[in-house]
């Protein structure tokens, strides 16, 4: 993943470093104090355009020079930044081709960043440049660890560039008119195109009721796929620039949130030679849907490991209340990532900012300009803990017998429906099943509909309601087979393009699950109905699909309105393995229920049983097996070893049958060699 520098070998410590923002004479100080802190890693260079680029055709890297040596005679590696996230005011003023139009058709002026149009021939020229002049410049540094590209990519830009380069995108995936008017269904509301040039961007001014509202849902999808791989190209485009001076330095962007839905990531990820992403959860987010990010971004990595590149050591500042992260969380969820893959933990930011929107952010070394304060002492801490594990667990994956299908297109194609329910979320489904499984210590792996299913003994595929070309055939193998396979109510209803396969729902899974749906009811908020399985009453809310049986064995039936007794939960055999319908939204007890049955009738099981919350994560390399306990209660836990061990964090070695003590908010990582 990073490349290789230096004498040893570690998971790397550190994050983003703006001395630029800083005098001079304060550097070596700096330096210090993250040396102290165990810092050996250094993401330098991210918001410094305008700097190095004060005019046309000037440039200047001076201060940059003095960096990079400084980095470099104290022995820090350098994740280099290629600076392109936010343009320079000179460039605006004189091309204001670079700057975006909004979703209301307002072009915007410089500030703030993500302010550049993707489609902008200024832009595309004048980043790959910068981008060229730097690789050319510091191509001989020995401790440049990897590329940078601009920073945490996104938005949407609605300008005539991107409303020309669509028109092109566009007659590249269709070829021609007709197969376009009959993909985007234009002869709904009189939409016909007979020229190329009628087509319009689809935003506020034209199918969109609001962001999320489209009266042509296609051709919204369709931008949506386009501004992704529009900006996509840019990082490319970056990529082959610095590649040309630095072909052994691996290049990453750092991808937003996990599940950011603006950017298909699974498409992102087969051109970054590693994932990076940046871990910055709400306050309410459980540490399962933290969890569910650390697995995203991995799967989108095809399961190799990912680094951290940015997370808080303290609060942010963005959160309507930014509550401060307590005594050993940050060790806690540093840990995490490690566990769920990570070979790299790195903070934003290392030194906190005396203006601007981020002055509030946490960071390492603190207004205060010193090491005595906690996170400082908490973040040495930690550092010196990795320093103590050097090169173990590097390189560590998982195995997962359970896949979670997750696909950006489907998320899009769901929330665009006009219909049939305004409370209907992907990532709320997604997240029930999953929390269903970490919340037992079930490991699992996030895939794509493209991906391929073998190995598996379990895939569940919440909202499967776009099913793509050959995914039905995959999973009808994977299930002959003797698979497990789950899906759920909104599942087989449309095509790639978003258009309804006729003949009945769940259309193409229709003869694998064994079901027709004839009718969907959506529920208001405060109306439920319910439905007995295995001898308790759970909630069926939202959604009910309304179903009958093609072969199925109805597992569960709804127990009121005129659909009482009809099948909600079925299950059919099929070749060697079965098939799960879910026709209902339910609450959490529900679905663990539903997945330990299934896992255990798989035999699949947890990676270690454990106190509710407490989080077991496996992770192997060769003979070699770790196990991470993560104690994400405020009270210590007794957890009974079920082998021979030593964790690495403490030294102290165990024997089976004996109890582990694992404090609130503590962290074991336990090994042991497999015969």
């Amino acid at each position: 993943m990073w490349r290789k520098v230096w004498e040893t070998e570690k998971i790397a410590y550190g994050g983003d470093y703006n001395p630029e923002q800083w005098p001079e004479e304060t550097w070596e100080e700096d330096m210090r104090l993250l040396k102290l802190a165990h810092i050996d890693t250094l993401t330098l260079n991210v918001f410094s355009w305008a700097a190095l680029q004060p005019s046309e055709d000037e440039y200047r890297f001076e201060k940059l020079d003095k960096i990079m040596e400084m980095a470099k005679r104290n022995h820090m590696n350098v994740c280099l930044a290629t600076s392109t996230a936010a343009h320079p005011a000179w460039m605006a003023k004189k091309y204001p081709d670079i700057l975006r139009t909004d979703f209301k058709g307002i072009k915007r002026k410089f500030g703030a960043r993500h302010n550049s149009c993707p489609n902008s021939p200024t832009y595309r020229k004048y980043s790959v440049r910068l981008a060229e002049k730097l690789a050319e410049r510091y191509q001989n540094y020995d401790n440049i660890v990897g590329w940078h590209i601009a920073n945490e990519y996104g938005g949407e830009c609605y300008c005539e560039n991107c409303e020309k380069a669509f028109r092109v995108w566009l007659r590249k995936r269709y070829e021609t008119l007709e197969e376009l008017n009959r993909v985007w269904n234009t002869s709904f509301w009189g939409h016909t195109f007979y020229d190329w040039e009628e087509i319009v961007l689809p935003d506020h001014r034209t199918e969109h009721f609001t962001e999320d509202l489209t009266t042509a849902q296609t051709i919204s999808l369709d931008y949506r796929r386009f501004n992704s791989e529009s900006i996509l190209d840019c990082f490319r485009m970056e990529y082959e620039a610095v590649k040309k001076y630095t072909p052994d330095v691996p290049v990453t962007t750092n991808l937003m949130e996990g599940a950011y839905k603006a950017l298909d990531y699974r498409k992102w990820g087969k051109f970054m030679d590693f994932i990076s992403w940046d871990n910055y959860p709400s306050n309410e987010d459980s540490f399962s849907r933290i969890a569910f990010s650390h697995d995203l971004m991995r799967g989108v990595g095809d399961g190799k490991p990912f680094v951290l590149m940015e997370q808080t050591p303290s609060a942010q500042n963005w959160q309507p209340v930014n509550t401060l992260k307590r005594p050993g969380v940050m060790r806690l969820w540093s840990y995490q990532a490690v566990a769920h893959g990570a070979d790299a933990v790195l903070f934003f930011q290392l030194k906190r900012s005396i203006g601007s929107c981020e002055k509030y952010h946490g960071a390492v070394i603190d207004h205060a300009g010193h090491e005595n304060t906690r996170v400082f002492r908490e973040v040495a801490e930690l550092g010196a803990e990795l320093d103590k594990l050097g090169g173990e667990i590097l390189g560590a994956s998982g195995a997962a017998e359970v896949a979670l299908m997750f696909d950006w297109e489907n998320w899009w194609a769901i929330e665009y429906s006009a219909g049939p329910s305004v409370y209907l979320k992907y990532l709320d489904e997604i997240m029930k099943y999953y929390t269903a499984l970490h919340e037992q210590n079930i490991a699992v792996d996030i895939v794509g509909q493209e991906s391929n299913l073998f190995g598996y003994k379990v895939v569940i595929a919440p909202i499967l309601y776009m099913t793509k070309p050959g995914v039905d055939d995959r999973i009808r193998k994977f299930v002959q087979e003797g698979g497990n396979f789950v899906t759920t109510f909104f599942s087989g209803y449309v095509d790639e393009n978003d258009l309804v396969v006729i003949g009945g729902y769940p259309g193409r899974l229709r003869d694998i699950l064994g079901i027709w749906v004839e009718e969907i009811d959506a529920l208001p908020e405060s109306k439920k109905n319910s439905f007995v399985y295995k001898g308790n009453t759970y909630s069926a809310g939202m959604l009910c699909d309304i179903m009958h049986l093609e072969g199925a064995k109805s597992l569960a039936e709804y127990q009121e309105d005129f659909y009482a007794g009809t099948p909600v939960v079925t299950c059919n055999s099929f070749g060697e393995g079965y098939a799960y319908y879910v026709g209902t939204r339910s609450e959490d007890a529900f679905y663990k229920k539903l997945i330990q049955e299934i896992c255990e009738k798989q035999q699949v099981y947890p990676a270690a049983f454990a106190p509710s919350g407490v989080e077991a994560v496996e992770r192997f390399r060769n003979n070699e097996h770790y196990l991470f306990l993560l104690n994400h209660n405020e009270a210590g836990e007794e957890i009974l070893m079920f082998r021979d061990c030593v964790d690495l964090l403490s030294g102290r070695s165990y024997q089976e049958k004996e109890t582990l003590n694992l404090a609130a908010k503590g962290v074991a990582i336990l090994k042991w060699i497999e015969e």
